[in-house]
């Protein structure tokens, strides 16, 4: 009744905060292993007494899968130990290992609290355990339907995508009495009450690197040079080929210093930076000076006078490696002549 009790608590921990949850999305794996800790045995068969118990350890590992809104669920198997004594009216009796395994299908919900270093999750699970005694003569096994509760927390590795180190504390307990009979003998002990904290490792599957956001794109600078020619520069958003206020305001600078020398010639040379491919950033450079071009010609330069050539990216500005986004290299030349 306590763990059943336990199991509602956590399931209702987790309702009033699901807006704010922490999203795993796909497959995952994990293990853990630590500190475990099983409460002491009434022993129910005659002549009575109890099971003291010291700690043991205990291994975890599962599979799971995130639905992408916080839920997740996995199975997972198990392993226990402890060491105990069988005390009969005051008496010690046997003493020996016991070991305890099996697995769970457990449903666990990830909590988002607005750090991005630690995220807390709760969970429940049913499944079955079995359990090796060695005590006063009994050397048997013995199985019960048991559930378990989790409050963990875990926190994600920045250098590697997709995995985490994990923090939990698990109380599991069988539903039933556990019957021993070995050559003979017979032993009849009380519920298990296990409790165990874990240190372990959880890796998701498919999660890519975080994309760092893009620079943001410097004021326009017009790059004059001596007269009686003049080079002007107009820049594009990433991916752009649309002007912009400001490059509206080069142009017709342009177009009004090219009335007030002797210019024969206009070269509008459209260029990209290195993120794209070669044929696209090409088609991309073309159509950023094909739009300064009709700018041009919208304000009065007559057509014959405009010379359009498309770079691509095979003379940025600012040397970069490839895939690199740089403002400065996303331009378009005009060059008075």
């Amino acid at each position: 009744m306590k763990l059943r009790s336990a199991l509602v608590a956590a399931s209702l921990v987790a309702l009033p905060v699901a807006a704010m949850a922490q999203p795993v999305d796909g497959l995952y794996v994990g293990a853990g292993a630590g500190y475990n800790y099983a409460q002491d045995q009434n022993v129910k068969s005659s002549p009575g007494g109890h099971l003291t118990t010291n700690g043991g350890v205990i291994g975890v590992g599962s599979v799971g899968y995130g639905f992408g809104n916080g839920f997740r669920a996995e199975v997972q198997g198990d392993y226990r130990n402890y060491h105990q004594r069988e005390v009969t009216d005051g008496v010690n009796g046997g003493s020996g290992l016991n070991q305890t395994y099996g697995g769970f299908v457990n449903g666990l919900f990830d909590f988002d609290v607005g750090i991005d270093y630690v995220y807390p999750y709760v969970g429940v699970g049913i499944g079955y355990e079995e359990t090796t005694l060695k005590s006063g003569g009994i050397s048997a096994d013995a199985g019960s339907v048991a559930g378990q509760a989790i409050l963990g927390a875990s926190f994600p590795i920045p250098d590697v995508p997709g995995l985490s180190v994990t923090a939990e504390y698990r109380f599991m307990a069988t539903f039933e009495d556990e019957k021993f009979h070995s050559d003979g003998a017979a032993l009849k002990v009380a519920n298990q009450y296990n409790h165990a904290g874990l240190l372990g490792l959880r890796y998701a599957f498919g999660v890519e690197p975080e994309a760092p956001p893009p620079a943001p794109a410097p004021a326009p600078v017009v790059v004059p040079t001596p007269a009686p020619a003049r080079t002007y520069l107009v820049f594009f958003d990433w991916d752009k080929s649309d002007l912009s206020a400001r490059a509206h305001q080069i142009i017709a600078e342009a177009v009004q210093n090219a009335s007030k020398v002797a210019v024969t010639r206009i070269e509008v040379s459209g260029y990209a930076d290195l993120s794209g491919t070669h044929p696209y950033n090409l088609k991309l450079s073309q159509r950023r000076a094909d739009a300064v071009a009709a700018e041009l010609v919208r304000l009065g330069v007559p057509k014959a006078e405009i010379a359009v050539m498309a770079y691509g990216d095979s003379h940025p500005l600012v040397p970069t490696a490839p895939g690199v986004r740089e403002p400065q290299n996303r331009r378009v030349e005009i060059v008075l002549k």
